[in-house]
């Protein structure tokens, strides 16, 4: 009886440890492939929407920006975009103070809004093939999710989907419009 207490201690000790390495290793992935800090001025690029809108981040100053980094295959994309369809664009979409830029990395024009009309989105998909708008925030991991405050500095960045992260971000958002 006592060595199974101290075989199920040592078990929950060794839970605990991986747990907290685990995360300490996610938080040291996200530094180690974040180009665009947290607290720093986001890096300007041009960008052309599905819908044929030329622009430029530098144009968006004075809004608050969303850009959502994703791929049509990755898995933790396709479980966030609903939730950016629906808890976000449809929410802001009429905010004159708010932005959403949803890149598709590595992909082409056609490939998205292929994938748009397939699934059914409304989101505007801009596309990023050549990763020349990615390769300014990040070298590698999606989704990605960057806030950017009206004054053009990144606020918030995250790596993948959580539902903790995603409604840490959609606060944000909201405490950011009521500015």
């Amino acid at each position: 009886m006592k060595s199974t207490t101290i075989r199920l201690s040592l078990l929950a000790v060794l839970m605990v440890f991986f747990s907290f390495s685990g995360k300490a290793q996610t938080e040291q992935n996200m530094k180690q492939t974040t180009l665009a800090k947290t607290g720093l001025q986001a890096p300007d690029f041009d960008f052309i929407t599905l819908n044929g809108k030329k622009q430029s981040l530098s144009d968006l100053k004075g809004k608050v920006v969303l850009i959502n980094f994703f791929a049509t295959w990755c898995g933790p994309c396709l479980k966030e975009l609903p939730h950016l369809q629906k808890d976000v664009f449809e929410k802001y979409q009429n905010n004159e103070k708010f932005e959403l830029l949803v890149i598709g990395r590595e992909h082409k024009p056609e490939e998205l809004a292929k994938f748009k009309q397939q699934k059914g989105f409304k989101l505007d998909f801009t596309a990023d093939a050549d990763r020349s708008i990615y390769s300014k925030y990040a070298t590698q991991f999606i989704p990605r999710n960057f806030l950017i405050d009206a004054n053009g500095k990144v606020i918030y960045s995250s790596i993948g989907f959580k539902d903790e992260d995603f409604k840490e971000l959609k606060q944000l958002i909201t405490d950011q419009l009521a500015k």
